[in-house]
């Protein structure tokens, strides 16, 4: 009788297709029947946060892991800048805008004299006040946060009180501790690159350093209000115990394969099915493949869109310039260069001699995908750390930003072009994977269960 009782409970419920299992982590959770065809296997449904703040290359790789969770049956929920809101909400994801638009920083504004210790502090307690708040509100009916990027000041600590898991995902090895390479970059503390070593262990250790003097006592100020306990090493408790890789393991490998600390997924790549603009076609077919300059979300060097044509001109090349979030523009109206705004880059990069641009992670896996040479001019954070490995792989190679001119330009761009580099960037490209974002999101659903 018991057990009759059991399964006639059973069958009202699945009945109404979705059924709340009481307990820990399926409190939250649902369960639903996966369909007719087989009707006694059940599916776990999660409402998922996914978290960053950032420009394009930051909000990109997270929609593609989105689109894979919800190819995977699952709800998911973004927090990101209001810039990307129409975007993803046309894919069918629901958004919590985080904090302002960001497009206008990539437009380099008149000099300003650098902001005082006092202004940093209020800028800092004012972003983590709007992380707290914002996300808080974000994760609410969220069964798990993934949040990506450093800048996830506030969400492992809201992950923690309100009991539920949560993940840090980087987007490129130079992100997370490791004696074989450096601190990423960051030229607003006066970094610069460092020079090669046997052991970066120091560097990092200055980097905790740096993460508890400049985040600790507002951090755990939030905590403190929270009733969660203070936290000594901001760093790791951000990153995590064990925090995901989503970088290629051809074009960004972790440098220790047995370290199991770091979970690498592959790139969280999004298929790009646009079009290209038919203005761009037509100046695509009407000539040799030209070369692409671009520099993203990112402020440009100064004079940069004439020192890219000038460079271009003289190697008898045709030019395509991204305008970008710095709104560069064309020199002249002469018929051998094109400016364009936001594009498929997995359809371009295909189609042109080479790309030149600043190093940011997606746009350097879009042209390692594409088996495009490369000419990368980092600037700051995680660029100099791609550069690098273009050139290691010999798929490109790299120009100081500081020192840029049509002439050294050229002089690289010439060494790019010549028939063995294009030879190596198709190589290299037939070993690139697109599958991250389904191993990132099973996982997820995996660890969750």
């Amino acid at each position: 009788m018991i057990i009759l009782f059991c399964c006639l409970t059973l069958y009202v419920f699945s009945s109404e297709i979705a059924i709340a299992i009481k307990g820990s982590f399926f409190q939250r959770a649902k369960v639903v029947q996966c369909g007719s065809i087989h009707p006694h296997k059940w599916r776990i449904i999660m409402r998922i946060l996914l978290s960053t703040i950032g420009s394009r290359g930051d909000v990109q790789p997270l929609v593609a892991l989105g689109l894979q969770l919800q190819e995977l049956g699952q709800e998911v929920h973004m927090c990101v800048p209001p810039d990307f809101l129409d975007w993803i909400e046309g894919l069918s994801m629901t958004v919590t805008p985080i904090g302002p638009e960001l497009r206008s920083t990539g437009k380099a504004g008149p000099m300003a004299e650098p902001p005082t210790p006092e202004q940093v502090r209020q800028m800092i307690e004012g972003t983590v006040a709007a992380q707290f708040e914002t996300i808080t509100t974000a994760a609410q009916g969220c069964e798990m946060i993934l949040g990506a990027t450093a800048l996830q000041i506030a969400a492992p600590s809201i992950a923690e009180k309100m009991g539920i898991p949560y993940f840090f995902a980087a987007y490129c090895p130079a992100v997370l501790p490791s004696p074989h390479h450096a601190p990423p970059v960051l030229v607003m503390r006066g970094d610069k690159p460092a020079p090669a070593m046997a052991d970066y262990s120091e560097l990092w250790n200055q980097d905790a350093k740096r993460w508890n003097d400049q985040w600790s006592s507002i951090l755990n100020s939030h905590r403190t209000r929270l009733g969660l306990d203070r936290v000594s090493d901001v760093r790791s408790h951000i990153l995590t115990k064990q925090p995901w890789l989503a970088s290629d393991p051809t074009l960004g490998p972790w440098p220790d394969p047995a370290d199991e600390a770091v979970f690498q997924t592959g790139d969280w790549f999004l298929k790009d099915e646009r079009p290209l603009d038919p203005e761009l076609e037509a100046f695509l077919d009407a000539g040799e493949s030209p070369v692409y300059f671009g520099f993203g979300s990112i402020r440009a060097p100064q004079g940069l869109s004439e020192v890219m044509i000038q460079t271009a001109r003289a190697l008898k090349r045709r030019a395509i310039l991204l305008k970008g979030w710095a709104d560069l523009s064309l020199v002249d109206n002469e018929p051998d260069c094109i400016a364009i705004g936001e594009v498929n880059h997995q359809a371009l990069f295909k189609r042109v001699a080479a790309v030149v641009h600043h190093g940011g992670a997606g746009t350097t896996h879009a042209a390692t995908r594409a088996g495009a040479p490369q000419v990368v001019i980092p600037q700051h954070y995680d660029q100099h750390y791609w550069a690098g490995q273009v050139q290691q792989l010999g798929i490109g190679t790299v120009h100081t930003a500081n020192t840029l001119t049509a002439d050294s330009l050229m002089n690289v761009l010439e060494r790019v072009l010549k028939p063995d580099m294009p030879a190596r960037a198709h190589a290299v490209a037939t070993a690139v994977r697109s599958d991250g974002a389904l191993i990132a999101a099973q996982r997820l659903i995996t660890v969750a269960v």
